[in-house]
């Protein structure tokens, strides 16, 4: 490539760069380096399906949310990514797999031989003559134990360096596993781990009878404060609210970002009234942490949570529990928000409808 080709390649990049950065701008989004690569590819036109995606939803609002942005880097960027990884580690796998019946195969070969070997041997101390041939024998049997015994050492040298490496790759798949799990912004569980923990206690319960409930909180006025202080802040404040869920759970509790400001607690073998006192722990923990902006040491004040909370039943699917639950977050919100409700505190005529945009109120 010619010096004039890499100066136009290189002002190409800038270019895309400069709109990369624009966009981040303008769409008011954390300006990562998830973010940063979702909008080049974007202006490059890398990703064909990214771009009719993003035209999509620009046609429907003049701009994208940071949790529809985090959306779309997940389905893009984070799922190609796991891809490629385990795609890697599965042909590490079966290199290593396809060396041990390699090994395997040349062990059996030397065993065989071996065998034969003594078959010879034992004919021909049936028909020893003297001593000689004795010493003759018994030094070629030496020899061929020898060399049996060092090909033995070979393979299991071989097979425990064979054994660590997948155990190796073992460990990173389990890594690169938890990683397709987890939100990558507050490292608690993601939508996809809270809809396959779901899935497994709802099944659970229906073997086992024991109870089972479900947490919905949705942080209160956080628009309003995203807007006033800005994303990176607001960042800031859904790590700290998933810590604070992560410290009061225990077990095979689930605490995870259900999308945006939300987040989700599933309880298993937990009463409704063992899962209010939870919640209400929960609350108060948010409540009492002041908020302090690390870059200046202003105080922000502080931040609260609307907080549903609802038990599944004979006659529930998993859409109607996080949909019951949705409904008693809703009147948490339309009672002052800052509290918590459950399924006992909604009045009947309520019925079964979904909450509705709880950021908006």
């Amino acid at each position: 490539m010619t010096d004039s080709n890499n100066k136009e390649g290189n002002h190409r990049s800038i270019a895309f760069g400069e709109k990369a950065l624009g966009y981040i701008k303008y769409n008011q989004s954390s300006a990562t380096p998830e973010a940063y690569e979702l909008w080049f590819n974007y202006a490059c036109g890398l990703k064909p399906e990214l771009n009719e995606k993003i035209k999509e939803l620009l046609s429907q609002s003049p701009r994208l949310s940071q949790e529809k942005l985090d959306e779309l880097y997940d389905i893009y960027f984070l799922k190609d990514d796991v891809g490629e990884r385990m795609e890697e580690i599965g042909s590490k796998v079966s290199h290593e797999l396809n060396d041990i019946m390699d090994m395997v195969g040349s062990s059996l070969s030397n065993t065989e031989s071996y065998s034969e070997s003594l078959e010879v041997f034992t004919s021909e101390l049936a028909d020893i003559k003297d001593e000689g041939s004795l010493r003759m024998i018994i030094s070629s049997m030496a020899s061929a134990t020898f060399e049996m015994a060092q090909n033995t050492k070979e393979l299991e040298g071989n097979l425990a360096r064979s054994k660590d490496q997948i155990s190796q790759l073992t460990t990173s798949i389990e890594a690169i596993r938890t990683e397709s799990l987890t939100d990558a912004l507050t490292n608690i569980a993601n939508r996809k781990k809270f809809d396959f923990t779901m899935q497994k206690e709802c099944d659970y319960f229906k073997a086992e009878r024991d109870p089972m409930c479900l947490l919905l909180a949705d942080i209160d006025h956080f628009k309003t404060f995203n807007d006033t202080h800005g994303h990176q802040t607001g960042d800031q404040v859904l790590r700290l609210v998933a810590a604070i869920l992560k410290q009061n759970v225990k077990g095979r509790d689930l605490a995870a970002r259900y999308g945006g400001e939300e987040f989700a607690v599933v309880l298993p073998q937990t009463s409704l009234h063992d899962a209010m006192v939870v919640a209400e722990q929960i609350r108060q923990a948010v409540a009492n942490k002041e908020l302090v902006k690390k870059s200046t040491g202003t105080k922000l004040g502080r931040v609260t949570l609307s907080i549903g909370v609802a038990e599944i039943n004979d006659g529930d699917t998993i859409d109607s529990l996080i949909a019951r639950a949705d409904q008693c977050l809703y009147a948490a919100k339309a009672d002052g928000r800052n509290n918590v409700k459950s399924e006992t505190d909604l009045e009947p005529e309520q019925g079964d409808g979904s909450a509705q945009d709880n950021n908006a109120a």
